[in-house]
């Protein structure tokens, strides 16, 4: 998968920048009754400079794809966005990303051209995922002029919902991760926190089949009672 990247990437190097065509670009799917044993599902993390969306800037993506309920360690992607010019003092000593690695990056516009190709317009599952949708929106937007929505679930929101009973002594990736017994190879690197999300997401999709939720549809359908329940939780 990295060497088709590279290859990719070359490729595209050798043509114009800018000469990209938006329309042609793989169009999101929405939530239809496709089986979820059938489904390819994206798993996604980023680094980026900050919290905000508004002022920070995303500097590495990682992914990983599962489908036919299993995670495809060939089918992952992994890039470190060129960016020199961004401010990473405050959260190098976080995400490990320093000076040099942003100054020897991939462009930005050629890795998120490549990302969306690769991703084909699948669902995206991410940690906390409005954080990611917030951030890659905006990149893509504001790289590629991209717009189009692609269909989001939250793992943060997955995991309670088919494990309501699970004790947990927080609700972050690490104690999901613990819960479950998985260790992470590498925490604060996009690439890791996608994989141990994705054999988080797994778990949750396994234990959806055993209680009959085996299409997309049904899956967000649950995953949006499960937000409102939530919701009443906190006005009550």
């Amino acid at each position: 998968m990295f060497d088709s990247i590279k290859q990719w990437l070359s490729d595209r190097r050798g043509g114009s920048l800018g000469d990209h065509d938006t329309d042609n670009l793989p169009t999101p799917k929405s939530a239809g009754d496709q089986p979820l044993s059938k489904c390819r599902l994206i798993v996604l993390d980023l680094e980026t400079t900050g919290l905000n969306p508004q002022k920070d800037e995303v500097i590495a993506i990682g992914a990983v794809a599962i489908e036919g309920e299993a995670i495809h360690l060939n089918d992952q992607f992994d890039l470190i966005l060129r960016r020199p010019d961004l401010d990473i003092r405050e959260t190098v000593l976080i995400h490990g990303i320093g000076t040099e690695a942003l100054t020897h990056g991939h462009e930005t516009e050629d890795a998120l051209l490549h990302l969306l190709e690769w991703m084909n317009g699948d669902p995206i599952l991410a940690y906390h995922s409005a954080f990611d949708q917030r951030f890659l929106e905006k990149a893509l937007k504001s790289q590629l002029g991209y717009t189009a929505s692609h269909l989001w679930m939250d793992v943060a929101e997955l995991l309670p919902a088919f494990f309501p009973k699970a004790e947990i002594k927080g609700k972050g990736l690490d104690h999901w991760s613990e819960y479950f017994g998985l260790e992470a190879s590498e925490r604060h690197h996009a690439a890791a926190d996608a994989l141990v999300t994705a054999e988080l997401t797994l778990i949750a999709l396994n234990q959806a089949q055993k209680n009959d939720v085996k299409t997309l549809k049904t899956l967000v359908d649950k995953l949006r009672y499960q937000r409102r329940l939530q919701d009443m939780k906190r006005f009550q």
